[in-house]
């Protein structure tokens, strides 16, 4: 590159305001450093667009990859779970083949499993239209805090000794 120094850089501006003109010279620096500044920002965007491109080919190559290792995981599991499964069966029916039937075919156990029936469903027992407050009515009983508010009358009236009778 071009080794600017600040000997070359004086010359340059003193060239430049001999031939310039010192008039126009300040609206010529601003508009070459705004020229010089959009360069920057392009370049800047150049570089930060190629990295995210590189940075998308190795995420898709790790995603590839990690894609091929779950595969194989799965392929694995799945012939150890087969071989499980037909040992398991195996075993099962040899142990449940002398149970069922004796010598001559007959089953010795008279034993036929009936099915479960379905389960049949029950209605909660909940009133979910009733309006509830957030505080549990236990929590209200044991602490001694009122559930319903009552006018005065009606406390009155409610704790009145009942030989004193109303007018």
């Amino acid at each position: 590159m071009i080794d600017f120094g600040f000997d070359k850089i004086a010359l340059i501006g003193a060239v430049a305001l001999i031939v310039i003109g010192p008039e126009k010279l300040p609206k010529l620096a601003r508009t070459v450093g705004h020229l010089f500044g959009k360069a920057q920002r392009y370049v800047a965007d150049v570089k930060a667009e190629v990295n995210r491109s590189i940075e998308l080919d190795e995420l898709k190559k790790m995603k590839t990859d990690f894609e091929d290792a779950a595969r194989n995981v799965q392929e694995s599991v799945r012939s150890e779970v087969d071989s499980a499964s037909a040992a398991f069966q195996s075993d099962w029916n040899s142990i449940t083949s002398g149970l069922t039937t004796d010598g001559n075919g007959d089953s010795s156990s008279g034993y036929d499993p009936a099915p479960l029936p379905p389960p049949s469903y029950s209605k909660p027992k909940k009133n979910w239209r009733l309006k509830r407050g957030a505080m549990p009515q236990w929590y209200k009983q044991r602490h001694g805090i009122r559930g319903r508010a009552q006018s005065g009358a009606a406390r009155v009236a409610r704790f009145r000794p009942p030989g004193l009778g109303q007018r």
